[in-house]
């Protein structure tokens, strides 16, 4: 069924590019038509020349000369704008085809998230050194501080045992304290600076998991968790 929808998406990605070509080419050859001729203007001053064999005179022949000479510059004014609308036309065509390339982007890695957020991180081992205050995600190593690590090290052994814990009975496994003496913000400031200690926002929220009115857990497999 994803297949099958990223499929469909390309499908509507490639129709909406020829889409925005077609529009654009059909506005190029509107402009460009509508345009008038490069040489009306001095077709029109050949025109009087030819009707009006009768100015003959000095004045009337510098007049002639004027017009001729501001047929050119008209001209060649007119040529330039062409061009000039040509590219913009190329300008605004790869602004829209990048437009669409950036929300595909967008939208693929917004499907990718939902993703992630759906499944989880697909932890394939998690090792804790705590001589070393190093903790192993996959192949990825962090430096973490000794309260971290204890933290993530009474996490890690509650999932082993199945066990949701709130914050309350983390900070009195980690205190020594019973549970009922210490406070759940206590418990849960540790978490925050678990998450902090991991630093990726998108790593720490989804293997820390938060359970509403029950707790905190690692979304790790048993097997996958080594606390050395």
């Amino acid at each position: 069924m994803t297949s099958s929808f990223v499929t469909k998406g390309n499908r509507i990605v490639w129709i909406g590019f020829a889409v925005v070509i077609a529009i654009l080419g059909v506005a190029a050859v509107f402009l460009i038509l509508s345009l008038p001729d490069a040489n009306a203007f001095n077709a029109q001053v050949e025109q009087i020349f030819i009707e009006n064999d009768t100015l003959t005179g000095r004045a009337d022949l510098k007049l002639l000369e004027i017009l001729a000479q501001s047929g050119t510059a008209f001209s060649d004014t007119l040529a330039s704008y062409r061009m000039v609308i040509f590219v913009l036309l190329v300008f605004s065509c790869a602004m829209l085809l990048s437009a669409l390339v950036f929300l595909l982007l967008l939208t693929t890695l917004g499907r990718r998230m939902a993703q992630i957020e759906r499944s989880g991180i697909q932890v394939r081992s998690l090792v804790i050194q705590r001589n070393e205050n190093m903790v192993y995600l996959n192949d990825m190593g962090f430096k973490l501080t000794p309260a971290a690590i204890e933290t993530l090290s009474v996490l890690a052994e509650a999932r082993m045992d199945d066990d949701i814990l709130s914050g309350s009975e983390i900070e009195g496994m980690i205190s020594g304290k019973a549970s009922a003496d210490c406070e759940e913000a206590a418990g849960a400031t540790r978490i925050k600076r678990l998450r902090d200690a991991l630093g990726n926002q998108m790593v720490s929220e989804l293997l820390v998991r938060s359970i509403a009115r029950r707790g905190y857990m690692l979304s790790v497999a048993k097997d996958a968790i080594d606390v050395r």
